[in-house]
């Protein structure tokens, strides 16, 4: 059943970053008020409404957040499952507990993903340096990724068959998960919705660009075969649907030769998908409140090509040169020191 949120409802967000931020802007466009709880800085307090600053631990402030709004929803998926259920008890959470708690782990994710049918890197569990030996039999190159926490590269190694695997299971060293290497000729993602009627609304692929393991730009249109395009659009929406998923997703594909491999997926909205502000009507972040909210969602349709740019670090100093840019739309976290790695903004750039 469909629970519609009136204008002047609350949305609670766990998680006070950028994404916060722009979830908290679009919640103010429908109407809403967005309550942030995080426990470090906060660059969503300074357009939401009420900020809760304490550890994911303080049962009284989780207990003072979850009653003052009329649902939750997250843009940081790594929240301890006992505040989830703490937090459950007083407000319904969305997306789901399910959708969380797959995606919080690297191994439960690469076997609800197989379990569907789909294509994953293969992939064996890894708890030691024996586990790690054993699984790198007949590889040339994987990756050892931890299975839980990690971003932007972060909690991962990669390993060549004469590598020392005792060294590389040592930077780790915790419950992980070993991937083969995947020959892939590029990467897409998928920013995909499912409301709570359960409907679904997908936006055109995007091509993404890394290094050092950091996004660097999304294209769209990603510039691939039409063919692969529904194929990738079915993907998400199979693994939604799966979820009984309510929100937006980002589901990242690597493109191969033998079809689409899926690399992971993101249970909100997504780096790969800010694009979506400058290209579409109804853009990803007010799509996720849309179906939060319980409203209709926007089709996502296109209107607009998009190279999307993040800002890393010190190119947050070319910004004079990128306000007199045309066609360039401007977005900053509010995040007052630049370092190296750090997401300081992102651009949308309208190609004529």
């Amino acid at each position: 059943m469909t629970e519609t949120l009136k204008p002047g409802a609350t949305i609670g967000i766990l998680g006070g970053g950028q994404l916060g931020r722009m979830l908290s802007v679009a919640a103010s466009r429908l109407g809403y008020r967005c309550h942030i709880f995080e426990p470090g800085p906060a660059p969503a307090a300074d357009v939401a409404h009420r900020l809760t600053t304490a550890p994911y631990e303080d049962e009284a402030a989780l207990r003072d957040f979850a009653a003052s709004v009329d649902v939750v929803t997250y843009e940081f998926e790594n929240v301890p499952a006992a505040s989830l259920d703490l937090i459950e008890s007083l407000a319904p959470i969305r997306p789901n507990r399910r959708a969380l708690s797959v995606s919080q782990d690297r191994l439960d994710e690469k076997d609800f993903l197989t379990g569907l049918g789909l294509t994953t890197a293969p992939y064996a569990r890894v708890d030691s340096t024996e586990d790690l030996t054993t699984a790198m039999q007949g590889k040339d190159r994987a990756i050892l990724k931890t299975r839980r926490f990690g971003y932007d590269g972060k909690g991962q190694v990669r390993i060549a068959a004469d590598d020392d695997l005792a060294a590389a299971w040592a930077q780790v060293n915790a419950p992980a998960v070993l991937e083969g290497f995947v020959e892939f000729t590029a990467e897409i993602s998928v920013i995909v919705a499912r409301g709570q009627d359960g409907a679904v609304a997908a936006y055109d692929p995007g091509l993404n660009v890394h290094r050092e393991g950091i996004l660097r730009t999304t294209t769209v249109p990603c510039g691939l075969p039409a063919r692969l395009i529904p194929d990738a659009v079915l993907i998400a929406s199979r693994i939604v649907t799966a979820l009984d998923y309510v929100g937006v997703m980002g589901v990242e594909l690597f493109v191969t030769p033998r079809g689409l491999v899926v690399n992971e997926i993101a249970p909100r909205v997504h780096n790969s998908g800010h694009w979506t502000q400058a290209g579409c009507a109804v853009d990803q972040f007010e799509q996720h409140i849309r179906a939060v909210a319980g409203l209709p969602l926007g089709d996502g349709k296109r209107h607009a090509d998009v190279v999307m740019e993040n800002l890393i670090g010190n190119d947050i100093d070319r910004l004079p040169d990128l306000l007199r840019q045309s066609d360039t739309q401007v977005h900053l976290y509010g995040k007052a020191e630049a370092r190296p790695g750090r997401k300081m903004g992102h651009v949308n750039i309208i190609r004529r």
